[in-house]
C-alpha cells in the first residue's frame, strides 16, 4: 500500500496526547485563508511512501510514545482524501500497541455507501480524531476556505453516532472567526454532541506566509495580527461551557 506524503515530524506535542509521530498527508480540497501548510495543497505533489517503510521508521520511536502516552497522528492536507492508506497504515500500528490520531477538516466526507463503509473500517483502527471547525456560518465558511461546512458539520454528527473520541479544534482569527455570535453558535453545535474530550482554541498566526510567497500566492489576510489574549481567553470561556454542558446533558 503507497500513500502520498508532504513530511513527517517526529517529536510532536500539540498534535493529540503524548509525544507524537505526525505525518503530513498530501493533498486537501480546502483552500483556508491562514492555511500555514498551503504546500500540502496539490494531490500530486509530495513523497510515495508504503506503509512498510513508515512502519520501520515509526518502530525507532516507540520507547517515546510508550513514556509519554503518545502515538502517532495522522494531519495534512486531509488525510481522508487516502483513507485506504490510513486504514493499512493504522491496522499496523494497532498490531504494536500503537495510539492512532487522524488530524481532519472533513472537507471530503460523504454519506455515499462507498466512502462510508471505508471510513468506518478506519474508525476501527483509530483512537482519537482532532476535527478542525474552521466557521458555524455557512457563508463565512465557504469565504474562509472555499467550500460548505454541510458536510463537514455531517461528518461531525457521524463521529458522534460511531463514538468515536473527538477533540474539537477552532483557529481564532480576528475580525472572521472570532466573533462572540459565531462562538456561540458553534458551542451550540457542540451541544449536540455526546463523544467531544476536549475543544482546543487556536490562535491564528502568520509563521505560514512566508509559503504562500514562496509558492507564488496572494496571501488574503495581510494585515491581520493573531488575537490578543484576552479574545482567546474568552474564546475558551464560551466554548469550554458548551463542553460542560455537552457533558451534563448526555450524562443526565
Amino acid at each position: 500500500m503507497i500513500g502520498r506524503i508532504h513530511s513527517v515530524e517526529t517529536c510532536g506535542t500539540v498534535d493529540g496526547p503524548g509525544l507524537r509521530y505526525v505525518i503530513f498527508m498530501q493533498g486537501c480540497l480546502l483552500r483556508c485563508q491562514y492555511c500555514h501548510n498551503p504546500d500540502t495543497w496539490r494531490r500530486g505533489d509530495g513523497k510515495n511512501i508504503t506503509v512498510e517503510e513508515l512502519v520501520e521508521d515509526i518502530q525507532s520511536y516507540l520507547p517515546f510514545f510508550q513514556a509519554s502516552g503518545g502515538g502517532v497522528t495522522v494531519s495534512g492536507g486531509e488525510p481522508l482524501l487516502q483513507v485506504d492508506f490510513l486504514t493499512a497504515l493504522f491496522t499496523e500500528l494497532k498490531k504494536l500497541g500503537v495510539h492512532t490520531t487522524i488530524d481532519s477538516c472533513g472537507g471530503c466526507f460523504s454519506t455515499s455507501p462507498y466512502f462510508l463503509e471505508k471510513l468506518d473500517k478506519l474508525i476501527q483502527v483509530t483512537d482519537l480524531v482532532l476535527l478542525d471547525l474552521k466557521h458555524i456560518d455557512l457563508v463565512k465558511h465557504q469565504v474562509l476556505t472555499g467550500m460548505s461546512n454541510q458536510h463537514i458539520l455531517r461528518f461531525a454528527q457521524h463521529l458522534d453516532q460511531r463514538r468515536m473520541p473527538v477533540w474539537i479544534r477552532h483557529v481564532l482569527v480576528p475580525t472572521i472567526s472570532d466573533d462572540d455570535d459565531a462562538l456561540k453558535r458553534l458551542a451550540a453545535f457542540i451541544q449536540t454532541l455526546s463523544n467531544v474530550e476536549k475543544i482546543e482554541v487556536l490562535p491564528y498566526h502568520k509563521l505560514g506566509i512566508y509559503k504562500w510567497k514562496e509558492l507564488g500566492l496572494d496571501y488574503p489576510l495581510e494585515g491581520i495580527e493573531p488575537p490578543s489574549q484576552e479574545r482567546v481567553i474568552n474564546a475558551e470561556k464560551i466554548l469550554h461551557l458548551a463542553l460542560q454542558t455537552e457533558k451534563f446533558l448526555h450524562s443526565s
